[in-house]
């Protein structure tokens, strides 16, 4: 399969007109900015990301649309801190733009969703973020409102996150180290730019944690797609995991290969496009409470292979899908075709293992500096028991609820701390 031609294929059908993405395609921000007004404000980072920053803002006035109070906000600062959402939220309400043009990564595209929804619903539903946390709150207060967001146009450049396609938007709450997720259609972007030469100016080790996230979304989505779509989740896992396996190499070789970067852009989009089409769940769920410690990706690619041994029994499939792939590029010596039960599993989550290894990433949780047991294990427990992120142990291919999480997810989480696959339960 000629996996680059076949992802354009994917993601353009799929998104049509409101995404723009392939390698020169950054001056067309100016253009879609346009069709909402005059006036826009352009959020982003003016120190590494200058160049970028620059290019935009000229495409914007060629099309003639100016800054919203003459100069670029800053950005959010790694995982979308709430602070950042509340001082993105008053320039909303002070310059009234016709748009918000959000240039960055995850953090900074997801903490202008969450600033268009509290700058418009702020004053009659609530100005705390914490209200809307969850699944359709957004969609449900909009309706009671007869509001309407202010169109977010997400400029992404970072192949670390599915931020500008999705309906999800992660803050994060510094003080207790803990990310909470507000889950809802009304907040997925108007318009998704992605000029994927724009990622070699983000840092190699940025790109890495989102090939690490683009595995992650589409193999977690998956392992729990339902019949309906379990075709398209094959697919679209196939072709991400493919183009990492393939690419990611190429990339450390050579930061600027702009090929391997179009790649891993690709990769990152399918990942987003999984998310809209079923859920990620025991990972994500997990790496949301190390956010202290560890980039979002590279936590997910962490505690995927254990989460794979613990799913054994309701992945069987999937598993020989995802095993061929790592073995046709030469990270298992295992004969996936014969394996069954745990023993697949196991297999699988080795060759995981593998391929983290061979780029240099951290493969369980004890590799990373400032982990802690007694801290981010219970910390991740507590928050599987959160009714706000349920949604995750819903997503699970196998059944589980709050009362199960000591049980089960315990195990899970003490095997990714110490590399013993052997120790996880399964239900």
């Amino acid at each position: 399969m000629d996996y680059i031609q076949r992802s354009y294929e994917l993601l353009r059908n799929w998104k049509k007109d409101s995404y723009i993405v392939g390698v020169g395609c950054l001056d067309k921000v100016g253009e879609v900015a346009a069709r909402y007004g005059k006036n826009a404000l352009v959020v982003s980072n003016t120190t590494y990301m200058k160049s970028v920053a620059d290019e935009v803002v000229a495409a914007l006035e060629k099309n003639g649309v100016a800054l919203a109070g003459g100069k670029i906000a800053n950005d959010a600062k790694p995982n979308a801190p709430r602070e950042d959402v509340y001082r993105l939220t008053t320039y909303v309400l002070q310059y009234q733009p016709d748009c918000i043009v959000a240039i960055g990564g995850g953090s900074t595209i997801d903490a202008c969703k969450a600033a268009s929804m509290l700058a418009v619903l702020g004053g009659d539903i609530t100005p705390e973020i914490d209200a809307y946390f969850g699944t359709g709150k957004v969609t449900e207060y909009l309706a009671k409102t007869g509001k309407k967001l202010v169109p977010v146009v997400a400029v992404e450049t970072s192949a670390s996150s599915g931020a500008h396609l999705t309906k999800y938007s992660n803050i994060t709450d510094p003080v207790v180290g803990q990310k909470k997720l507000i889950v809802d259609p009304a907040i997925v972007p108007e318009v998704s730019v992605f000029d994927y030469k724009v990622t070699c100016s983000m840092p190699l080790s940025v790109t890495i944690d989102g090939a690490l996230d683009a595995i992650a979304h589409t193999f977690e989505v998956f392992c729990g797609a339902k019949p309906e779509v379990y075709d398209l989740a094959q697919e679209l896992a196939e072709c991400a995991i493919g183009l990492v396996t393939t690419y990611a190499k190429d990339l450390i070789k050579d930061p600027k290969d702009i090929k391997a970067r179009e790649a891993i852009g690709l990769a990152t989009d399918l990942g987003g496009y999984a998310i809209m089409i079923g859920g990620t769940s025991g990972a994500h769920l997990t790496s949301f409470s190390l956010v202290d410690i560890v980039a979002h990706g590279t936590a997910c690619g962490i505690m995927n292979p254990y989460y794979a041994v613990f799913y054994s029994k309701a992945i069987q499939k999937q598993l020989k899908v995802v095993g061929k792939i790592f073995k046709d590029h030469g990270y298992s010596n295992a004969d996936i075709d014969s394996l069954e039960g745990r023993e697949l599993a196991i297999a699988v989550a080795s060759a995981m293992i593998e391929f983290g290894k061979s780029i240099g990433a951290p493969t369980k949780l004890s590799d990373l500096k400032g982990f802690k047991s007694e801290v981010h294990i219970t910390r991740a427990l507590n928050a599987a028991k959160d009714p706000d992120l349920k949604m995750k142990l819903q997503n699970m291919p196998v059944s589980m609820t709050a009362d199960d999480v000591d049980e089960y997810m315990a195990p899970v989480l003490n095997a990714a701390a110490t590399g013993d696959l052997s120790i996880i339960k399964e239900k």
